[in-house]
């Protein structure tokens, strides 16, 4: 059996940023520090970062006055720090800087006047984050909703949750188009998102079945699958090695592998290892060299890196 491995896969940015936060927080403040919504999602980053110290919440209610929180990199509505400040919270944002830019361009057409319309998926916390900015419809590729019934005439800005499907996002989009007159996007899904579904889109054409390694509660991770299974290539969610099954290989020679953008490279080198493969080829379809600020609180301390050494595919450029 031979193993073909996508690239990139794994961190971005974001997730390296949010994490070294989160571990930057205990190394100043000390334990515990509390973090509103898991940090990232993947389960094995959350375990390690609980065991160092890190408590991991879904309200910010559920915080002792005066802790420090960390708002994870999904987004937080304003709501959030609302509540945090009447607790007398320490707040440090780890909002992915591309999710906060989506927070502000909702602000600014607001402010504009034009009606939004959202592209996501409902209940995602992301999704929590960018419709507390102000009032907006949602439209949630699978549920197959129509636009909103406004007057074609509206001003529509449309935004998206930034780990979607690219195809489907094209979609929606120009169900959105053909309803209203003046419509104005914004491509908001992000590069991390977009690198990797097109990774495994040429993986695809390579392998006979693709493994996704990744959490089933990461949205870039199921449109990863999703890709490749539209592809025509069976496709498997999978945390890690234990999760595997024989009787999926049975006659497979070529077995493509890849991750989503919260996933440690460690959990892709065990489900490699676990497989035993005659040969492991590194396509190299893709490289990123992207690696956002630290807040400005903490622009003062040294990362501790660990993150970085879960990843693949980082530099030193700085992304404000």
């Amino acid at each position: 059996m031979q193993i073909f491995l996508a690239a990139p896969r794994g961190f971005c940015a974001g997730v390296v940023r949010a994490v070294d936060i989160v571990e930057i927080a205990l190394e100043r403040f000390g334990a515990p520090v509390y973090v509103k919504h898991e940090i990232v999602h993947n389960p094995h980053v959350v375990s390690d970062l609980e065991a160092q110290g890190a408590i991991t919440v879904e309200t910010v209610e559920q915080i002792p006055e005066g802790a420090t929180v960390v708002f994870s990199a999904h987004g937080s509505p304003p709501s959030d720090f609302e509540a945090a400040k009447k607790r007398s919270l320490n707040v440090i944002d780890a909002t992915c800087p591309l999710v906060t830019r989506v927070h502000n361009e909702a602000k600014k057409y607001l402010r504009e006047g034009k009606k939004i319309i959202l592209v996501g998926h409902r209940g995602h916390q992301e999704v929590k984050g960018t419709t507390g900015q102000g009032e907006m419809a949602l439209m949630d590729d699978q549920e197959d909703p129509q636009p909103p019934e406004w007057d074609k005439d509206t001003e529509v800005a449309v935004l998206t949750q930034t780990t979607l499907s690219v195809d489907d996002t094209a979609s929606m989009v120009d169900r959105i188009k053909s309803t209203f007159g003046d419509v104005t996007v914004r491509n908001d899904i992000c590069y991390a998102t977009t690198n990797r579904q097109s990774a495994v889109k040429e993986l695809a054409e390579m392998v006979e079945i693709v493994l996704v390694v990744g959490s089933q509660t990461s949205s870039n991770c199921r449109r990863l699958r999703e890709v490749a299974e539209r592809s025509g290539v069976p496709s498997h969610l999978i945390n890690g090695p234990d999760e595997l099954d024989s009787k999926w290989f049975d006659g497979i020679t070529r077995v493509g592998v890849s991750s989503g953008a919260s996933t440690p490279e460690s959990l892709v080198q065990a489900v490699c290892d676990a497989l035993e493969p005659t040969s492991v080829n590194h396509l190299g379809l893709a490289s990123e060299d992207i690696e956002f600020t630290l807040p400005p609180e903490m622009r003062d301390a040294i990362p501790p890196r660990r993150s970085s050494s879960w990843a693949t595919n980082t530099t030193d450029e700085d992304v404000d």
